[in-house]
């Protein structure tokens, strides 16, 4: 799965045999001939540790996926997982006597083609941040910039073509930052991993533009929106020196109607009468 392994601290109970170094526990000695050990993925490799001085060694197992052997233990197959470090722990059936030394295993994988960030158009006098990163390569890949083809040094002072320019570079993390951005900063830049391991690995090719600060369109903008400002506030203003509001409320209000009940004139005749408020 293309994700960097992480280093971890693997402990296994290693019980096997050749000196390189002697602990001051008990009258026992750990020990191993690669300290170290680098294998391509998918191949066997082998961690060596011996001892000495340690009667029984009882081997366990390891998901199968090991062998043991009076000199260390052999993964069949090895994945980018794997890649950490290993303890081999030694002790007598009493446990009176211990010793333990480490080993550190490395899974090599060949980088993958790098992603980049970079802004379309950068503002001159600005702060610009470029990335870079991929995330199969083991051990971790380092990051090297390209401007317009050309290889970007570390200090930007140390090359002629870049003398002008004010970046800081950072291989580990591959992050390449303009502070500020200047005129010359403008082009088409390009990001290489590698590993030592496999070949190096280019990311596509990015344009960036490097573009003054646009005072005079600032300057407009504010202006613009305190003339409409003004003119909101002057309309409001006239309408109440005018009475457009108070009107507004007379001519909202409803009518209110009562009716009385009608009375008798005479026999057989009635009137209704209506009343009307305004």
């Amino acid at each position: 799965m293309g994700t960097k392994a992480k280093v971890g601290r693997k402990q296994l109970l290693l019980f096997t045999s050749v000196i390189l170094c002697s602990l001051t526990l008990g009258r026992g000695a750990v020990y191993t001939s690669e300290p170290e050990v680098r294998v391509a993925e998918n191949k066997p490799a082998k961690l060596s540790c011996s001892y000495s001085g340690f009667s029984s060694p009882r081997p366990p197992s390891y998901e199968n996926r090991v062998t043991f052997s009076a000199s260390g233990i052999t993964f069949h197959s090895v994945t980018r997982k794997d890649t950490g470090t290993y303890t081999c722990m030694v002790s007598d059936e009493g446990g009176n006597t211990y010793g333990e030394v480490t080993v550190n295993l490395i899974v090599l994988v060949p980088p993958s083609k790098p992603t980049i960030s970079v802004p379309s158009s950068a503002t001159i006098g600005n702060r610009a941040v470029l990335t870079c990163s991929e995330k199969d390569g083991s051990p971790p890949s380092e990051y090297f910039w390209f401007k317009d083809g050309v290889l970007m040094p570390t200090e930007p002072k140390s090359n002629r073509a870049f003398i002008n320019s004010s970046y800081s570079l950072n291989p580990k993390t591959g992050e390449l930052i303009f502070d500020p951005v200047s005129a010359s900063d403008a082009g088409d830049y390009t990001c290489e991993a590698q590993n030592g391991y496999g070949s190096p690995m280019r990311s596509d090719t990015v344009h960036m533009e490097a573009a003054e600060l646009n005072v005079g369109g600032i300057v407009a903008a504010v202006l613009v929106t305190l003339i409409l400002l003004g003119v909101l506030i002057f309309g409001i203003w006239f309408a109440y020196s005018r009475g457009y509001f108070d009107r507004a409320k007379k001519g909202t209000s409803s009518k209110k109607v009562i009716y009385s009940q009608p009375t008798a004139r005479s026999e057989g005749e009635f009137r209704q009468t209506s009343s009307f408020l305004v």
